[in-house]
């Protein structure tokens, strides 16, 4: 709601349909799969592969930077192709990268091997985000994404600790091979883009103001800042507490009660995007995510660390549905909602890999937590200067929820 009373409204389309929903919000979660159990993963990758924690650094890089490469090629051609061939295609090539990781364990080969696999899921998840994306209700979609997601999380992330590396292999195959049953519930292009403006008296009017350039731009960027914090934070939070005061029976069941947690987050935010908007409660919770991970520095034991990740996952939905919403309402073609996980991905990338950077270093755990709190901080700065200036282009922009 702009300070005038206006505000943005969009109409309903197929994209609305609980089948399109549903099949959008199941591709988000089996794309993100890897990305949600990085803390067990990346460890499983150590005992059972003997990598470093450098090498799993890298490959978790790989893998996440594919998913990155993966959702720009799904963002150049989602608006023009048949989305369900897209779909299907995305899915089996990744099917079989992750099968010929069964066989083949070496670093190099699993540098390879995981790139690929990241592509794949990288093309299949921007399809999902841009389905979600042309709900008419953007912030409720994304939030009910979120709400699956962060089940799913405290699922996974309980479930693969049981399994082998193997294991954990053909779990993600049969992600895939359940989706592709239901690839006929996603809509094959996206809807018109329907844009009105409700003053406070009831009447429409279309927009037409054009949206500056850089607002999909910022965010995208802000994304990526956001995501180095998470990529680095979530790769490394298990291996951080070895040594420390901290139980690993503790940090073991942390990783999963705290992500059931996150829950709450998604009704949080969504009642605080219909009250303040996307931009304001986003602002706050960047500069608070940043604090939850500094506070590591000081020292970890079984409270610091149950803290740090019950409200690291709470921030984390909470970034997301804004993140996302705030795309959506710019754009309905469904191409830079399929850059979300371009970006997500690219952040992903390079957290790790700047983690590994700094521990390779000899700067310890403390300086992953110190980069990552600062990546937090520079994307709340981003945020800041984009609501200011669309606060005097586009109030109705500035703050929609």
């Amino acid at each position: 709601m702009s300070k005038d009373g206006n505000k943005l409204v969009s109409h309903r389309t197929e994209f609305d349909d609980w089948r399109s929903l549903t099949i959008g919000i199941y591709m988000a979660l089996v794309g993100y799969a890897v990305m949600v159990g990085l803390p067990v993963i990346s460890t499983s990758w150590v005992d059972n592969l003997s990598l470093s924690a450098v090498e799993v650094g890298r490959i978790a890089g790989a893998d996440l930077g594919g998913l990155a490469i993966g959702a720009i090629l799904s963002a150049l051609f989602v608006a023009k192709l048949d989305r369900r061939y897209m779909a299907a295609g995305a899915a089996l090539f990744t099917i079989a990268a992750n099968l010929l990781c069964i066989f083949y364990q070496s670093y190099e080969a699993m540098l390879a091997l995981r790139l690929a696999a990241g592509i794949g899921a990288g093309v299949y998840t921007g399809i999902a985000i841009a389905t979600i994306g042309g709900h008419s209700r953007p912030a409720f979609a994304f939030g009910m994404e979120l709400f699956a997601f962060a089940g799913s999380q405290g699922a996974e992330l309980a479930l693969l600790p049981h399994l082998t590396i193997t294991g954990v292999y053909i779990a993600l195959i049969l992600s895939y091979v359940v989706g592709l049953l239901f690839i006929s519930w996603l809509p094959r292009r996206p809807a018109d883009k329907t844009l009105d403006v409700e003053e406070p008296d009831g009447e429409h009017h279309v927009e037409q103001k054009h949206v500056p350039a850089y607002v999909p731009w910022m965010v995208l960027a802000a994304i990526v800042l956001t995501y180095i914090n998470i990529g680095a934070y979530w790769t490394y939070i298990e291996l951080s507490t070895v040594d420390t005061a901290a139980s690993p029976e503790w940090v073991s069941s942390m990783l999963w009660v705290s992500s059931v947690f996150s829950v709450f987050g998604c009704l949080v935010a969504v009642l605080l995007s219909n009250r303040f908007g996307l931009a304001r409660p986003l602002l706050v919770t960047l500069v608070f995510q940043a604090s939850i991970v500094i506070m590591l520095v000081f020292g970890i034991t079984n409270a610091t660390v149950a803290f740090s990740m019950f409200f690291f996952n709470f921030c984390w939905i909470f970034v997301d549905i804004y993140q996302a919403a705030n795309i959506a309402n710019v754009d309905r073609s469904g191409r830079f909602p399929a850059l979300i996980p371009a970006a997500q991905g690219l952040g992903n990338f390079l957290g790790p890999n700047i983690a590994a950077t700094v521990l390779a270093y000899g700067f310890g755990y403390d300086g992953v937590f110190i980069v990552g709190a600062a990546a937090s901080i520079a994307a709340m700065l981003v945020y800041l200067y984009m609501y200011l200036m669309l606060r005097k282009a586009i109030p109705e922009l500035a703050d929609a929820s």
